[in-house]
């Protein structure tokens, strides 16, 4: 099941993307800063998904799979910024059509394409220069499989560049406490890098990039709690407060270090 990753995967998150874009984006304006906010779903901002991209060699003649992509916007930036080619993948229906939409509007078709798949059975032949998956391997419990997917779809020598929610499994309480918790899968380090290894992959770059989310994780609490009326009368306040919880509950973890988030560039074995 793919979701967005720090809510879990879960369908009320789709409800609030599709009926709170307006007041979503004054938000996550305010919180991520001038010209950080592309788009994404995430607690990365634009500048570092264009260095993850960059770190995995992504260039004008690039095939790029987004995979996980939500609403698109990371594929439609890196399409604009590299000159690469991107098809995107994701479960949700509804972020797929905006993505579709959005794509149109910003006349790049014929080099970002969007189509509804799992990522776990990917409809795809293997032809991608570079797979990317975007803070979303929390919603994945089985982690391997997914490495076998995503192997699958990469050429001989093919890049995979991702963000790690790294640390053990949440616990029952942790579950209850953290809004979409049933659907967050985390992996302690030292399980996930030989997982990496059976799977033919090599680690090219390892980056913590805990604390960065951290303080984005409450930059976004605090400017949804700030524009929490305007979110509240789009989405209504229950769905509004769950997900200013979600966030704050994701500074908490990330603050104490209960959970590390990693930035990796791994090569698939020749």
């Amino acid at each position: 099941m793919v979701g967005r990753p720090e809510h879990g995967s879960t369908e009320w998150y789709d409800a609030f993307r599709v009926q709170s874009m307006a007041a979503l984006r004054r938000a996550r304006d305010a919180a991520y800063g001038e010209g950080e906010h592309i788009g994404q779903e995430s607690f990365m901002r634009a500048g570092e998904i264009l260095a993850l991209a960059r770190a995995a060699d992504v260039t004008p003649g690039s095939l790029v799979l987004d995979l996980c992509c939500g609403t698109g916007g990371p594929a439609l930036y890196l399409a604009r910024k590299t000159g690469c080619r991107v098809v995107g993948v994701d479960l949700s229906a509804q972020g797929i059509r905006l993505a579709a939409s959005t794509a149109r509007a910003a006349g790049l078709t014929r080099r970002v394409h969007f189509l509804v798949a799992d990522g776990l059975r990917l409809p795809l032949a293997a032809a991608f220069d570079v797979v990317l998956l975007l803070e979303t391997f929390l919603a994945f419990e089985d982690k391997a499989a997914l490495l076998h997917e995503v192997a699958g779809v990469l050429c001989p020598g093919g890049r995979f560049a991702f963000t790690l929610e790294e640390g053990r499994p949440l616990s029952r309480e942790e579950r209850a406490r953290m809004p979409g918790g049933d659907g967050i899968w985390l992996v302690p380090e030292d399980e996930f890098l030989p997982l990496l290894r059976s799977s033919c992959f090599r680690v090219r770059q390892l980056e913590d990039c805990t604390a960065a989310h951290a303080d984005m994780a409450g930059r976004l609490a605090m400017m949804y709690a700030r524009h929490q009326r305007a979110i509240a009368a789009s989405v209504g306040a229950s769905l509004c407060d769950e997900t200013i919880a979600a966030d704050v509950r994701w500074a908490e973890l990330l603050h104490t270090r209960r959970v590390r988030k990693l930035a990796i560039v791994t090569e698939r074995a020749a």
